[in-house]
């Protein structure tokens, strides 16, 4: 219809150029006026409120439908993903702690100790980009420890750190842990928000992490 043309590539044979006309740029442009007529006509009725509250649920809808997108799974923590989450674990760290962050001063969770048969590590991805982590240490019929829980800042609220929490308890309950522990910095309120709401307990240091300040314990059925 002479809105496009396609041309081939000087560079490449096997590449094709779409552009379009100066016909195809008006039919787009008149497709985006009716489609803003159409939205201003589905609006009109509704007063401030309601288009306020029309905006809070379309954002709600793409978050629910972004964080289905997310996918969780066993990863290396010498892979590149498993090295970008905590690089940027790490990094988060120093940045918020009042004292900055030194995993070298902090209890061990190296990449033999993420894997099994000793640990695991869980990455989080969307649109196949890691976006968050997550790790376990066993001991056997001993209390598992949690490590390394980091979500990236443009996936938070899609509730994808309590969808690696509860898979590294689930992984715990199946090697038979009794409980999961774990210990925390005071300035990440978030993370102990959502340990508080997922069931665990306050209790006595049980290890001599020095950049905690809390320790939580859950446990397993």
């Amino acid at each position: 219809d002479g809105l496009v043309v396609i041309e081939p590539s000087p560079a490449d044979r096997r590449v094709r150029t779409v552009r379009l006309t100066a016909s195809g740029r008006a039919e787009c442009e008149l497709l985006d006026r009716r489609s803003d007529d159409l939205a201003a006509s589905l609006l009109a009725p509704l007063d401030d409120r309601e288009r306020a509250r029309l905006v809070d649920a379309m954002g709600l809808v793409e978050r629910l439908l972004t964080a289905g997108l997310v996918e969780i799974g066993v990863d290396d923590p010498a892979s590149p993903a498993g090295r970008f989450c905590m690089r940027s674990y790490f990094g988060e760290l120093d940045a918020r702690f009042d004292t900055g962050f030194d995993p070298e001063l902090s209890i061990s969770a190296g990449d033999g100790e993420l894997r099994e048969p000793a640990g695991l590590l869980l990455v989080a991805r969307l649109h196949d980009e890691a976006v968050g982590c997550g790790a376990r240490k066993f001991h056997g019929r001993e209390p598992a420890e949690i490590k390394r829980m980091w979500v990236a800042p443009s996936a938070r609220g899609l509730g994808v750190g309590r969808r690696i929490l509860a898979e590294l308890e689930a992984q715990a309950r199946r090697r038979g842990a009794p409980a999961a522990r774990l210990e925390t910095n005071r300035t990440l309120v978030e993370a102990i928000a959502l340990y508080r709401s997922a069931g665990y307990v306050e209790v006595e240091p049980f290890n001599d992490e020095p950049y905690a300040h809390h320790w939580f314990e859950k446990r397993l059925a």
